[in-house]
C-alpha cells in the first residue's frame, strides 16, 4: 500500500510476514488468492487486490465507481490519518485509480480536507459521472454539524468542494443507535440509510428518502418487515445499478457466520414489497462479520473487506460472481456537453426522463473540465436525456432502450449539446414523434415541446419560427405537405398552452434543407426532424 508507510515497515520485513504464500506479486495487480469449489461445475476465485491499496492495517468499506476506474475506500489507523494520535481507531478516505493500460490500481493516496476532517470519515456512494460524492457526517460549508450525510461535487482542478449536509426531514428520530451509513441509487433519486431508532443500539434497520422537487429529501421510511427483522441487525446497503438488486449485511438466521451479505430484488416502486433475501453463501459469506460489498455498473465483480488471507487486517478484495448472484444488465451512456455554437465544453445539469409519461428517471452533472458525464440506465425503457445550464436550451437527445436486446452491460456514447438563447440559433426537437405518413402528435412528444413553451413563457420576448424537414424520398409536393402539417400541429401545441400567437409561427421545407446527405438511412433519419429557430429575443 501507501510508499511512506510500507517504509515504516522495516523494509517490508512485516509485510512479507502477513503476505499469504501464494501471494508473490507485488506490482498492485490483481491476484487469485484461494479456489473454493462451490460445485462441480463452478469455481469462484477471491482476489486481494494488490499491496498498493492493502496493508497490515485494516482497509474497510470499498466504494467502486460505475465505470470501475475509481476506488475509495477506509484505512483505519494510518499514520498519515487526520488526528492519527488523537482518534482510537482514527478512520480516513483513501483512493486509487486504475491505470488504463496496465488495468493495475495505482498507490492509494490520502485525501485532503474536506474530505477527511477530525472525525471517522468514509465515501459512502460515487455517482456514475464521478462529479459528485457521498460522504460520512453533516457538514456546513465544510464545517462539521453532526450525524448526517454530505454531497461534495468535483471542482474544475480536480479537488472536492466543501461538502454540504443533505437536508433529511426528521433525520434525528432515525439516528439514534450506535451506527450509521448510507447509498444512494445511480439515478440520485433514492438514499438508502442504515441507522436505528433504538437509543444506544447496534441493530439497524434499513430506510429510504427520496429526493424533493425543493432539493431536501424526504422522511426516512423502512423498506418492510421482509427487510427488517426484529432484534437482527441489517446495513450497509448496496443497490446495484439496475435499480432494483439490493445487497445489504445482516446477522438474520440461515447466514454463514456472523452478518454475512444478503440479496433481494424490489417487486414495485413502493420500496415496501422485496423478494425473499438470499444469503450469497461462501466464499463471499465467511465465519467472521462480513458487511460493505459493492460493485461496477458491469455487475460481473463485487468488491468487499474480507480477512481471507489478509496481508494483516481486513483488505480490499474482489470476487466473480455468479449468474445468479448478479444484478440486472445496464447501460452506461457516456459523453461530453458542448456548447452547440462555439463546441467548447460545458458544466452542466443532466436530466433524463421516461418516455411517454415524462417522469424524472434521475440526474447526472457533467465535469467542469471537459463537460463529460456518464449516466446508469436500465433497460425496457424509452429515455429522454438532456442538459440544463443558465441562458442556454437543450437539445434532448432520445435513447429508446426499451427496443434493444438484453445483451448484457452496454456502453454508449452521446454527446449532449445547449443551444445559447440568441437570435438566429436553431435548436432540433430529438423527441418529438409522428406516425409514419401522418402529422398527428404522438403522446410522447408532449415533453419535450413543454420545454419550449416554459422557454417562450420564461423570455417573454422570444419568438420561434417552428419548422418540419423531410428526407428525399417521395415527391416535392408530398414532402412539403407533410412537413408543413407537421411543423403546424407543432405549433399548434405550443398555442393550446396559451402561447400568444404573435410569437410563433410554422413552416414546412420539405426536403429543401438537409444536414446531411440522403445517402444512407441514417443520414435519412438526420434529415428527419422538427427544430425551431429564435426570430427575436
Amino acid at each position: 500500500m501507501k510508499q511512506a508507510f510500507v517504509l515504516m515497515l522495516l523494509a517490508g520485513a512485516l509485510i512479507a510476514k502477513a503476505q499469504p504464500s501464494n501471494v508473490n506479486d507485488t506490482s498492485g495487480k490483481l491476484v487469485p488468492q484461494k479456489e473454493n469449489i462451490i460445485n462441480a461445475n463452478t469455481i469462484v476465485k477471491i482476489e486481494n487486490i494488490g499491496i498498493n491499496i492493502n496493508s497490515e492495517l485494516p482497509e474497510l468499506r470499498p466504494t467502486i465507481s460505475a465505470d470501475g476506474n475509481h476506488l475509495y475506500f477506509i484505512c483505519q489507523n494510518h499514520p498519515y490519518n487526520t488526528k492519527y494520535n488523537s482518534i482510537r481507531n482514527s478512520q480516513d478516505i483513501w483512493y486509487s485509480q486504475k491505470d488504463s493500460v496496465t488495468g493495475k490500481w495505482t498507490e492509494a493516496v490520502h485525501m485532503e480536507y474536506p474530505l477527511n476532517t477530525y472525525f471517522f470519515n468514509a465515501v459512502f456512494w460515487i455517482s456514475p459521472d464521478n462529479n459528485r460524492l457521498l460522504i460520512r457526517n453533516a457538514f456546513i460549508d465544510g464545517d462539521y454539524a453532526g450525524n448526517g450525510v454530505s454531497l461534495t461535487y468535483r471542482k474544475k482542478n480536480g479537488s472536492w468542494s466543501k461538502p454540504q449536509a443533505l437536508m433529511i426531514k426528521n433525520f434525528e428520530k432515525y439516528d439514534r443507535g450506535q451506527q450509521y451509513g448510507a447509498t444512494l441509487a445511480h439515478d440520485g433519486q433514492t438514499l438508502l440509510l442504515y441507522m436505528s431508532e433504538v437509543k444506544g443500539s447496534y441493530n439497524n434497520d434499513i430506510y429510504a428518502c427520496f429526493l424533493q422537487p425543493d432539493g431536501t429529501w424526504s422522511e426516512p421510511q423502512s423498506i418492510g418487515k421482509k427487510i427488517n427483522l426484529p432484534k437482527y441487525n441489517e446495513m450497509t446497503p448496496y443497490l446495484a445499478a439496475d435499480g432494483e438488486t439490493l445487497y445489504f449485511s445482516s446477522d438474520r438466521p440461515g447466514g454463514v457466520g456472523d452478518n454475512d451479505i444478503w440479496m433481494t430484488k424490489r417487486l414495485d416502486k413502493s420500496w415496501q414489497k422485496w423478494s425473499d433475501p438470499v444469503n450469497l453463501g461462501s466464499p463471499i459469506n465467511t465465519p467472521d462479520w462480513d458487511a460493505f460489498f459493492t460493485m461496477d455498473a458491469g455487475g460481473e465483480y463485487a468488491y468487499m473487506s474480507s480477512h481471507v488471507n489478509s496481508f494483516g487486517e481486513s483488505d480490499i478484495v474482489r470476487v466473480k460472481l455468479l449468474e445468479r448472484e448478479k444484478p440486472n444488465p445496464v447501460v452506461i451512456v457516456s459523453g461530453n456537453v458542448f456548447n452547440a455554437k462555439t463546441m467548447l465544453p460545458l458544466s452542466a445539469s443532466l436530466v433524463y426522463e421516461t418516455l411517454p409519461d415524462g417522469t424524472i428517471a434521475g440526474n447526472g452533472l457533467s465535469s467542469p473540465n471537459d463537460g463529460s458525464f456518464k449516466v446508469v440506465l436500465p433497460y425496457d425503457k424509452n429515455y429522454s436525456i438532456h442538459a440544463t445550464a443558465d441562458k442556454f436550451f437543450a437539445v434532448s437527445e432520445n435513447l429508446n432502450l426499451d427496443s434493444l436486446i438484453k445483451v448484457g452491460y452496454k456502453e454508449v456514447h452521446k454527446d449532449l449539446f445547449l443551444v445559447p438563447i440568441e437570435i438566429g440559433q436553431v435548436v432540433r426537437l430529438n423527441n418529438v414523434f409522428f406516425d409514419f405518413d401522418k402529422w398527428d402528435l404522438r403522446p410522447e412528444s408532449y415533453w419535450e415541446l413543454n420545454r419550449v413553451v416554459k422557454l417562450l413563457n420564461e423570455n417573454p420576448a422570444i419568438e420561434i419560427e417552428m419548422s418540419a424537414h423531410t428526407d428525399s424520398r417521395g415527391s416535392d409536393e408530398y414532402n412539403f405537405k407533410l412537413s408543413d402539417n407537421r411543423a403546424r400541429s407543432v405549433m399548434d401545441y405550443i398555442l393550446s398552452k396559451g402561447i400568444a400567437p404573435n410569437r410563433i409561427r410554422s413552416q414546412g421545407y420539405g426536403e429543401t434543407k438537409p444536414v446531411v446527405p440522403n445517402d444512407t438511412d441514417e443520414n435519412r433519419q438526420l434529415n428527419r426532424r422538427v427544430e425551431f429557430t429564435i426570430l427575436k429575443n
